[in-house]
């Protein structure tokens, strides 16, 4: 993989890849007891209930995005100046307490996004939060929330989530909007190009940006992946920059708009 994973052209496997993603899901959730959808996750003040009824409220609107363009407008209208406390009033509409309605429309949510993406025409840009974006781009960021609420999960339920290559589509969508991390704290980003050298999951070598780039980020795919998540910290993952800038973006890095949150602390997981 010499450059950004071309999901545009790729829809059909970028939908296949969050297909199988959106499964996994379900294989953490499918049999909890009551309490145990309750337990709190590492996201503050969110439980499973939380991160599934969030997946679920995402999904849905990815899904209205590709599907009716005037009703995605409709919906996050009121989202337009607070977009984190919009996601969370919409959150107490869900069945919180409800596991097996819960479970329900989080089902329903992902199979509407999901064949909605797959009939959107490959290269006809998508209305989104802050601008247009193509089908498999959005199925891509689709992947990133999956991966990065379903690893709150997991880390609820103390289990290690399998990861397999399909994380690429997370990797490239990472390097797509690394100026994320700037924007959500008012820096300007440096005028250079990054040489991303990651391993995957199989042991392939994925390579993103100019091979004589400066400023170089190598590592794990999957510890890559939760860095830009934010769900680990840094200093717990094999991932490395080398040269200032690079540095600097570890701290920094992540694959979402918005406020950054927390993130994790040093040594939270083992």
């Amino acid at each position: 993989m010499n450059d950004l994973p071309n999901v545009i052209t790729e829809l059909p496997a970028v939908i296949e890849d969050l297909t199988a993603e959106a499964a996994q899901i379900d294989a953490l959730v499918a049999e909890l007891s009551p309490a145990e959808w309750a337990r709190d996750t590492p996201a503050v003040g969110w439980t499973v209930a939380h991160q599934v009824a969030h997946l679920s409220f995402v999904f849905r609107l990815a899904g209205t995005a590709a599907s009716d363009a005037e009703a995605f407008a409709a919906m996050t209208a009121k989202a337009a100046e607070d977009f984190d406390g919009a996601v969370n009033a919409v959150l107490t509409t869900y069945p919180l307490d409800d596991p097996e309605r819960l479970l329900a429309r989080w089902r329903a949510d992902r199979d509407f996004a999901i064949d909605a993406l797959a009939a959107a025409p490959a290269d006809r840009p998508l209305p989104w939060l802050v601008r247009p974006i193509p089908p498999g781009v959005l199925a891509c960021a689709g992947m990133m929330e999956v991966f990065a609420h379903g690893q709150d999960i997991a880390d609820a339920l103390g289990v290690t989530p399998e990861r397999t290559d399909r994380i690429g589509n997370v990797a490239g969508f990472a390097v797509l909007t690394w100026e994320f991390g700037y924007q959500s704290r008012g820096l300007v980003p440096p005028e250079t190009e990054f040489r991303y050298e990651l391993t995957s999951p199989s042991g392939q070598k994925w390579e993103f940006g100019p091979a004589d780039a400066e400023q170089r980020i190598t590592g794990e795919a999957t510890d890559f992946c939760l860095l830009v998540t934010r769900r680990r910290h840094r200093d717990d993952l094999a991932v490395r920059g080398f040269g200032s800038d690079a540095d600097h973006w570890l701290d920094i890095a992540q694959a979402y708009r918005g406020p950054a949150g927390e993130g994790r602390k040093p040594g939270q997981f083992v």
